[in-house]
C-alpha cells in the first residue's frame, strides 16, 4: 500500500510570515501544566474563544478520541573537546536519529560510537543534555528542571530530540476529567527530529525539502482509531506530530493501517485531511512547516 507523502499546493512561504515579539515567547512552562491558556477556533464557526487547557473536556463529547505521541526526549546534545596534537577545539554533537545499535546519527557522517545497546544509552544519558528549542536555547541554558519539564505525561519511547509540545499541557487531573467525559485515548510514536526546527528557506513551499521522522502505529492502535471513527467519535490529534503520523498511515478513504517507518509528509493549505477531525497544538513560529500545517485546518 502506498501512503501519501505530500499534501502540498505551491504557495509563497512569505504568506506564512507574521510578527512575533520575542518577549511573548515563554521560557518556562505554566504551573500546573494545565493552567496554560487555550485559544479555541470553531469547528462550527470561525469565532475565537479564549479559554484554558482545563476547559478542554467541555469541547469534546463521549466517544471522541485523543491521539497522543508517546515519544520520549533523550539528552541528545553532547559537548566535548577534539584534540589533535597540541590543538584543541570545543565540539558539539546533536543526535537526531538512531541509525543502528551503535549508530545514533549526529556529528560527522560515518562515525560510530564505541558502545552499543543499553550501554550506549546509559552513556548518552550520563553525558548528554536536554536539547531546548533554538528560540529558548538562545535566551537561556538548559538546566535540571528541563529534564522533567520537557517530557510529556505520556512519554514512554526514547528517541526524540524535541518534545511533542502539545502533550506537555496534560496532567493526571485533566486526564481524569477527560475519562469522566467519556473521551478515549490512544498513544502512537513519532520521534521528533531536529529538522522540526529548520527554517523554510525556499521562496515557494513546493521547493522545500521536508525532513523525515520515524514513526510507528500498531495494528491495535489503528483498529482503535478506526473503531472510534466508525462509532461517530471525532479523532483529535494532540500535536502536529500525532497528526502527521495519522495522515501518513491513512488510505484514501481515511482508514488507518499499521505503519512503521519514516514519514516526510508536508501539509499546507489545500490538503484534504483523511484521518484527523480536530487538532490541539501549541503556538508555532512564522514561516515554519508547523504553522503551514495548522493553516491547512480551516
Amino acid at each position: 500500500m502506498t501512503f501519501q507523502e505530500s499534501g502540498r499546493n505551491t504557495m509563497r512561504v512569505s504568506d506564512f510570515d507574521f510578527d512575533l515579539p520575542e518577549e511573548l515567547i515563554a521560557l518556562r512552562p505554566a504551573r500546573p501544566r494545565d493552567a496554560a491558556r487555550m485559544l479555541v477556533i470553531g469547528p462550527e464557526t470561525n469565532a475565537l474563544d479564549d479559554r484554558g487547557v482545563r476547559d478542554l473536556p467541555s469541547f469534546l463529547k463521549p466517544g471522541d478520541l485523543l491521539v497522543f505521541n508517546d515519544t520520549k526526549v533523550i539528552p541528545a546534545r553532547l559537548s566535548g573537546r577534539r584534540r589533535r596534537g597540541e590543538a584543541q577545539a570545543r565540539v558539539e554533537v546533536m543526535l537526531h536519529m538512531r541509525a543502528g545499535p551503535a549508530e545514533p546519527a549526529g556529528g560527522g557522517a560515518g562515525r560510530r560510537f564505541s558502545l552499543s545497546g543499553p550501554s550506549l544509552d546509559a552513556a548518552i544519558s550520563a553525558a548528554g543534555e536536554t536539547p531546548l528549542p533554538p528560540y529558548i536555547a538562545r535566551k537561556r541554558a538548559a538546566d535540571a528542571a528541563d529534564e522533567a519539564d520537557y517530557q510529556t505525561l505520556h512519554a514512554a519511547e526514547p528517541g526524540a530530540v524535541a518534545a511533542p509540545t502539545a502533550g506537555l499541557h496534560f496532567t493526571p487531573e485533566l486526564m481524569a476529567a477527560l475519562d469522566a467525559r467519556g473521551v478515549g485515548t490512544v498513544r502512537l510514536t513519532l520521534h521528533v527530529g531536529a529538522g522540526t526546527f529548520l527554517p523554510v528557506t525556499a521562496d515557494d513551499t513546493d521547493d522545500h525539502k521536508m525532513h523525515a521522522e520515524w514513526g510507528e502505529m500498531t495494528a491495535a492502535e489503528a483498529d482503535a482509531i478506526n473503531a472510534a471513527r466508525a462509532g461517530g467519535g471525532r479523532i483529535v490529534a494532540v500535536g502536529t506530530t500525532s497528526l502527521r503520523l495519522l495522515e501518513s498511515a491513512a488510505d484514501e478513504q481515511g482508514v488507518l493501517h499499521p505503519f512503521a517507518g519514516e514519514t516526510r509528509i508536508f501539509i499546507t493549505p489545500g490538503y484534504r485531511f483523511r484521518a484527523t477531525d480536530m487538532l490541539m497544538t501549541n503556538f508555532h513560529l512564522p514561516k515554519s512547516t508547523l504553522f503551514m500545517l495548522v493553516s491547512a485546518l480551516r
